[in-house]
């Protein structure tokens, strides 16, 4: 489908909705560096726009003729601690909106911190889309279930025209998984090895805690990375101790936001953390052109879909117990694919594999029960 990307950064969502089969036809930011660190990673040019101009963006937008707008405008003004203030650039999203209301494309999907949708723009911004006819799915994503091993919840409003609200709630649960992808486990299916156990990110403020583990989830990805300081004083909930645990480095932080390694981002290394910090990770962006495009093509997630009615209905599963063994296949699937296999002898192919070996005997039992009961499900006609 045809795409376009507002506010398109370094190219996080451009680049998960590209590698979903998406055809991006157009992108624009008003920051330089971004709209060069993009150009040098696509076979597109990212152009200069205000979307906050109206008529000089529609200009630019209408003759792409795009499907699916894709967008996240800029989140800094957004207050956190539950006050009110929202500063001058929250009004993008409400430019976002009279956008998507006037080009009206099939799909649009606008991403933001997870507190913008308490904002008095978002709800402004929410009037805008259901006036032009768009029933919305509206949820705050973890991303750490969604393939990114990062402790990052962002808020997704996604539209489609016609459809009624929730429309895409399923699609979005049916791939998400049950438990956080920690560092290590995303850099070892990677095949790249972390020289050191432990991190350091400064916090906010030094009632929190700044020195983490790869064992799990990374803290979130922001705009800013500073160096530990020499009288760094450990904090009780700090993971480590402070001696010789450093920051991330621009290439590690880079691949925290799941950008490949052959990203490139500028040798300004101020310029490129705030690049980096400002993405929407690539397979979170790829996650949900997944499921949009899933539910645009009524195929492979219906799939996944119906095979939880059936363990609801089949086997009286809670669906709680359902989303579970539905995580649990992925997982196998990211070992072995189960396709073109007999459950014998899928069982085989993961008892050979060496990532397999190293799970306890628990999850490989419950990793086994899930392609047990995936199989005795494609064997069923029910779903014929």
């Amino acid at each position: 489908m045809r795409t376009v990307d507002l506010f398109c950064g370094c190219g996080g969502l451009s680049l998960g909705f590209q590698n979903s089969g998406y055809e991006i036809v157009g992108a624009f930011d008003y920051w330089q560096p971004a709209i060069d660190c993009y150009t040098d990673n696509f076979n597109h040019k990212a152009l200069k726009l205000d979307i906050s101009k109206k008529n000089i963006s529609l200009k630019a937008i209408r003759p792409l003729n795009p499907e699916v707008i894709i967008g996240g405008p800029p989140c800094q003004d957004f207050s956190s601690a539950g006050e009110r203030r929202e500063g001058a650039r929250a009004n993008l999203t409400i430019s976002f909106a009279k956008i998507v209301k006037s080009l009206r494309p099939k799909y649009f999907v606008m991403e933001n911190v997870s507190r913008a949708k308490l904002s008095d723009a978002y709800t402004e911004a929410r009037k805008l889309f259901k006036e032009a006819g768009y029933g919305l799915t509206e949820q705050v994503l973890d991303a750490s279930k969604c393939g990114v091993p990062q402790k990052r919840k962002r808020f997704f409003c996604i539209g489609a025209l016609g459809e009624k609200d929730g429309f895409l709630d399923t699609y979005l649960a049916a791939n998400q998984s049950v438990l956080p992808l920690t560092m290590r486990d995303y850099f070892t299916q990677n095949n790249y090895e972390l020289p050191f156990g432990y991190y350091y990110r400064h916090p906010r403020s030094y009632s929190r805690r700044a020195i983490f583990s790869i064992d799990e989830p990374a803290a979130t990805i922001r705009g800013v990375n500073r160096p530990k300081p020499p009288d760094y004083i450990k904090h009780k909930n700090d993971a480590a101790a402070p001696d010789s645990v450093n920051a991330l480095t621009v290439k590690q932080r880079a691949l925290l936001q799941t950008f490949p390694s052959t990203f490139r981002f500028c040798d300004n290394q101020a310029v490129a953390e705030q690049l980096i910090g400002n993405a929407v990770p690539v397979n979170l962006a790829f996650h949900v052109a997944r499921a949009l495009k899933a539910f645009e093509n009524k195929e492979e997630n219906c799939r996944s879909i119906e095979f939880v009615d059936w363990l609801q209905k089949q086997h009286k599963y809670s669906p709680h117990a359902a989303k579970d063994v539905i995580s649990r296949l992925s997982r196998c699937n990211r070992i072995v694919l189960i396709q073109n296999y007999s459950l014998q002898e899928y069982f085989n192919s993961l008892e050979n594999n060496e990532q397999f070996k190293k799970l306890s005997k628990s999850v490989q039992s419950q990793l086994k029960r899930a392609a047990s009961l995936y199989c005795e499900y494609n064997e069923t006609p029910h779903h014929l």
